[in-house]
């Protein structure tokens, strides 16, 4: 440890008083910085995101073995991830608004997007545009649903016998070249425009650096995200 002297670093007035308590000796003067280990790094937020995605995978019927072989971990390690008993617990996923907009809190939106296609809608992994590292995600936002390119997309009620959009899936909509299409949910869209509604949460998929700029200049600041879970 290298020492430095004193007089070059803290004020006269203050070092006076000081010394008047510890002249001579050496002190060890502790930061105000109290964060836990591995949050300054940020490996502890790493750590919580991977174990979320252990216990979600792992409830949507993904092995122990298949973990241990995903994530380069011991069968016991997984175990105990799968089996402890933490807070994060609050975050385990589910087919709703209210499951993705806690995971959007907590900068884990496009983890519950992968939830989603995979384990709803069961899209295979790589296989689809919406799960690409190179997208974008932004939400989940408030979204006028008459923006959205219908494209044939009637309106009916085969979605689903739910009577509130509360167990509903926000929709992913993609935006491109100026406009807003929906890809994966055309049931969903159909079933809400059936209902008359206005405004939906959305998550806005963006995969072109040209159509992030556009969104960005156009919808920044008209869209508000919804906070509360």
């Amino acid at each position: 440890m290298n020492y430095e002297n004193a007089s070059d670093i803290i004020p006269e007035k203050l070092l006076k008083e000081i010394q008047k308590y510890a002249a001579g000796k050496l002190l060890y003067i502790p930061t105000e910085d109290k964060r836990a280990w591995g949050e300054k790094s940020g490996y502890r937020n790493q750590l919580q995101r991977r174990n979320i995605m252990i216990r979600n995978k792992y409830a949507n019927g993904v092995t122990v073995s298949e973990l241990a072989d995903e994530y380069f971990l011991s069968l016991d390690s997984i175990k105990k991830i799968i089996y402890s008993k933490k807070d994060d617990r609050q975050f385990a996923y589910a087919p709703i608004v209210r499951s993705a907009v806690q995971y959007a809190n907590i900068g884990m939106l496009e983890e519950w997007i992968y939830c989603y296609l995979l384990h709803t809608r069961n899209v295979a992994p790589g296989l689809h545009d919406l799960m690409s590292k190179e997208c974008l995600y932004f939400g989940v936002v408030k979204f006028p649903l008459r923006l959205i390119e219908l494209n044939g997309i009637m309106p009916g009620n085969d979605c689903t016998d739910e009577a509130s959009a509360d167990v509903l899936p926000p929709l992913l909509i993609q935006y491109k070249e100026g406009k807003f299409y929906c890809i994966e949910q055309k049931n969903v869209l159909a079933a809400l425009k059936q209902r008359k509604v206005n405004a939906y949460p959305t998550i806005i998929v963006l995969k072109e650096t040209t159509d992030y700029k556009r969104f960005m200049k156009h919808y920044e600041n008209v869209l508000f995200y919804i906070n509360q879970a």
